[in-house]
């Protein structure tokens, strides 16, 4: 299972890291994108949209089920991975990178709490 050292991770299996510009990039763990089985539809959120923590961002279809992604920290959408909607594979192939769902900003500047550090993230997942 890749769990990237470079990130922060829920207990829902989404994972974030900070960009340089201050948003915070959004996807979920190699660990979700693999019990969801092949993905073949992401609902993705809208821009602009306040999404409380565990608020729900979207959806992600699968061969197996529909599963909603969950905020892991209270903001507002910034962007949305497009190239989603005409390659929801990425989220199989790469959910580190091409597969990422989107970015939000906080409206506040409050230390992101509940988030699990890698480490804490294997634990859970070997738990």
């Amino acid at each position: 299972m890749n769990i990237p050292d470079d990130l922060m991770y829920s207990e829902d299996h989404q994972w974030v890291r900070l960009e340089e510009d201050g948003l915070i990039r959004v996807g979920i763990t190699d660990y979700a994108q693999d019990a969801l089985g092949e993905v073949v539809f992401v609902d993705l959120p809208e821009v602009d949209l306040l999404v409380e923590k565990g608020g729900v961002l979207g959806e992600v279809e699968s061969s197996k089920s529909v599963s909603e992604i969950s905020s892991p920290f209270t903001g507002r959408v910034s962007e949305v991975n497009d190239d989603l909607e005409f390659h929801p594979m990425k989220v199989n192939e790469d959910p580190y990178g091409e597969g990422w769902i989107c970015l939000m900003s906080r409206d506040d500047s409050n230390p992101i709490v509940g988030l699990l550090e890698p480490d804490s993230y294997r634990l859970l997942l070997e738990g």
